[in-house]
C-alpha cells in the first residue's frame, strides 16, 4: 500500500497506491477501453514507450496465464515481455481466479520490472487524455523524480523488432513477415493457413528472399522514422507478390505509396471500433491499438480507401485497384477482442495462392 502519484505534462495529479516494480518511470499516457485481455495489451510491441490506463475498473482479478510455448512462441502473450512502460488502472485485485492463471499480475509486473498504480480515478484521467489528447506523464515512486520523456522522438520499431531472421511453420505458402513489433497472433493466423513464415527485422532487405506473399506487421511509434522500411516496400511494389500490411503495416505501405500519415489526438485502443467496408457498405466490430493514421486525402493513383472508421471518418485500410495490394489499420487477429474480420487472413493467402498458381 505504497503511496505514488502520476504527473501529467499539464500539472495534473493523480495520488494512488503501488503494485508491480517499484520504480519511477516517464512515458506517453494513453487509455484502452477493453474490457478483457490486459495480459495480451500489455506484451502488444505498440504499446512500446507508453504508459497504459485501463479504463475498465477492475484488473488482475483473472490473474496471468502460464508461460506454454507453442509454434515456438508463448501461447498465452503477444510477446516474450511486457512492453508498456507502466500500468495505471482504477482497482487492482489481489485476489485471482481462472482455470488458465499461474500468477499475479503483481507478481508478473515485479518479474518484468514494470511498475504500476492503483487506486485512482481513471474516469477522470480518461477525460483529460480526451479533452487534451495523449500527453506526456510520469509515475514518481518514493520522491524519486524522473524527466518527462517522448517515446515518438526515437525508432520504437528498432527497439522491438527481432534482430536476425527466424522461420516458423512448414507450409506451402512462403510468406515473408517484416517485423515492426508483430503481435504473436498474426504469426498463428498465418501460421493457421499451411504457410511458412520467414519473420524477417525492420530493416531487412527483402529483395534476398523468395517469398509468395509479402506481410507487414504493427508496431509502435512514428511511422515516418521506419525510411529503411518504407524504402523497401517502393521496390516491392514493382513486383506482383501479394502484400497485406496491419496497423503500423498500413502506414508504412501508405508512406510507401507516397501518401501522408499524422499523429491522432489520443489513438483508438478498444475492442469496439465500428469500421465500414467501402465495397459492400458492411459495418465491421473490430479491435485497435494505434496512435497514427493515414490521410485518406493523400491516396493518389491507383490507391483507395477501403475501410473507413465510422466514429471519426479516419482511414482504416486502403488498397490498390489494380495489383493484389492491401492493408488495415485495425486488428483482424484481434488478441484479445472481435475476430469480425479474420476473414481477411483468408482473402490474402487466397491472393497468394492465385499468384503462386500463375
Amino acid at each position: 500500500m505504497k503511496k505514488i502519484k502520476l504527473i501529467l505534462e499539464d500539472g495534473s495529479e493523480f495520488q494512488g497506491y503501488s503494485f508491480g516494480a517499484q520504480k519511477s518511470i516517464a512515458g506517453e499516457v494513453v487509455f484502452n477501453t477493453a474490457m478483457t485481455g490486459y495480459p495480451e495489451s500489455l506484451t502488444d510491441p505498440s504499446y512500446k514507450g507508453q504508459i497504459l490506463v485501463a479504463t475498465y475498473p477492475l484488473i488482475g482479478n483473472y490473474g496471468v496465464p502460464a508461460k506454454g510455448k507453442k509454434d515456438n512462441m508463448l501461447e498465452h502473450y503477444e510477446s516474450d515481455k511486457i512492453q508498456v512502460q507502466a500500468f495505471v488502472i482504477s482497482d487492482y485485485s489481489k485476489e485471482f481466479s481462472h482455470w488458465n492463471a499461474e500468477r499475479s499480475l503483481h507478481d508478473w509486473m515485479v518479474e518484468n520490472n514494470v511498475p504500476g498504480i492503483y487506486g485512482i480515478d481513471t474516469r477522470q484521467l480518461t477525460k483529460i487524455l480526451r479533452e487534451k489528447g495523449s500527453m506526456f506523464g510520469k509515475i514518481i515512486v518514493d520522491d524519486q523524480d524522473v524527466d518527462f520523456y517522448d517515446p515518438n522522438k526515437e525508432n520504437l520499431v528498432a527497439q522491438v523488432s527481432i534482430s536476425e531472421k527466424q522461420v516458423y511453420g512448414n507450409g506451402k505458402y512462403r510468406i515473408l513477415l517484416i517485423d515492426c513489433g508483430v503481435k504473436n497472433n498474426i504469426i498463428r493466423h498465418l501460421l493457421k493457413r499451411d504457410t511458412t513464415v520467414i519473420r524477417v527485422p525492420w530493416d531487412y532487405d527483402i529483395s534476398l528472399e523468395e517469398y509468395d506473399g509479402l506481410f507487414i506487421s504493427n508496431g509502435p511509434g512514428d511511422p515516418t522514422k521506419c525510411t529503411v522500411t518504407v524504402r523497401n516496400l517502393e521496390l516491392a511494389y514493382e513486383k506482383d507478390n501479394p502484400m497485406f500490411g496491419i496497423c503500423l503495416g498500413n502506414q508504412l505501405m501508405a508512406l510507401a505509396s507516397g501518401a501522408e500519415t499524422y499523429k491522432l489526438k489520443y489513438g483508438h485502443r478498444s475492442h469496439n471500433q465500428p469500421v465500414l467496408h467501402e465495397d459492400t457498405k458492411r459495418a465491421y466490430i473490430t479491435s485497435q491499438n494505434h496512435g497514427y493514421a493515414v490521410d485518406n486525402n493523400s491516396l493518389k493513383g491507383d490507391w483507395e480507401p477501403l475501410f473507413i472508421n465510422l466514429n471519426d471518418e479516419t482511414n482504416e485500410g486502403f488498397r490498390h485497384k489494380i495489383k493484389p495490394f492491401f492493408s488495415t489499420q485495425f486488428h483482424p487477429e484481434a488478441s484479445s477482442g472481435p475476430t469480425d474480420t479474420e476473414f481477411l487472413f483468408d482473402e490474402f493467402i487466397d491472393m497468394v495462392k492465385k499468384y503462386k498458381e500463375g
